[in-house]
């Protein structure tokens, strides 16, 4: 009897062990990490917003020019988010949110965006999506540039009921067999334009911290 509690006592003893190294060596390499992947997320996002931006037209560190905006059910988001502000002679020319449609065909999909002053789109990507191989994925602008349709456009291009496919009655074109997927998109997009108009002086507002990325 002596000899199975003993027994089981050096194995619960082995399993605290192994569980406290498990622990140190996961900890270690998050903080080994953490700046490269912190690093590649950030090079993985100003990429994205070059698409957004000409090259030329801010002359900030959008990277470190930043709002923080609370999670909001206009933008799809349950968690907070960043806002990067673009600026040319300390004014603003656009602000990049990140938005999401909650309602993909296979998920949640995750959307970035540029939006001007007057309210007008410089353009929107898809960060991150699971709609359906070939059928669905063509909101990546890498399998097709569908998503290009929203370059230039705004409310008060098209009026609210207009944010819809064709095949809804609105002005957006989509793939026939496929139309869950730009409807999530679409609608994602236009609650995003409607918060940016709600919320426009406090996202542009210019204040001490936005002073620092300016580019010298």
């Amino acid at each position: 009897m002596k000899r199975i509690a003993r027994s089981s006592l050096q194995t619960a003893v082995n399993l605290v062990f192994f569980a406290i190294i498990g622990t140190s060596i996961l900890s270690a390499t998050y903080y080994l990490t953490r700046d490269s992947i912190a690093a590649t997320v950030e090079k993985a996002k100003l990429k994205l917003v070059s698409q957004l931006l000409p090259v030329g037209s801010y002359d900030n560190d959008i990277m470190q020019d930043t709002r923080t905006v609370a999670a909001d059910e206009m933008l799809g988001t349950d968690e907070a988010t960043l806002a990067h502000i673009a600026r040319r002679d300390g004014k603003p020319v656009a602000v990049v949110l990140e938005a999401v449609a909650p309602d993909g065909y296979s998920g949640k999909i995750a959307l970035i965006m540029a939006i001007r002053p007057d309210g007008s789109l410089g353009g929107v990507r898809v960060v991150n999506h699971n709609e359906t191989p070939g059928l669905g994925d063509y909101i990546d602008i890498a399998k097709n540039d569908w998503i290009k349709t929203f370059d230039g456009r705004s409310r008060s291009l098209f009026p609210d009921e207009m944010w819809k496919t064709r095949k809804d009655g609105g002005v957006f074109e989509h793939t026939t067999g496929a139309t869950v997927t730009p409807r999530a998109v679409i609608k994602a997009v236009h609650r995003a334009l409607q918060y940016f108009e709600a919320h426009r002086d406090e996202l542009f507002v210019a204040d001490a911290q936005s002073a620092k990325g300016v580019r010298k």
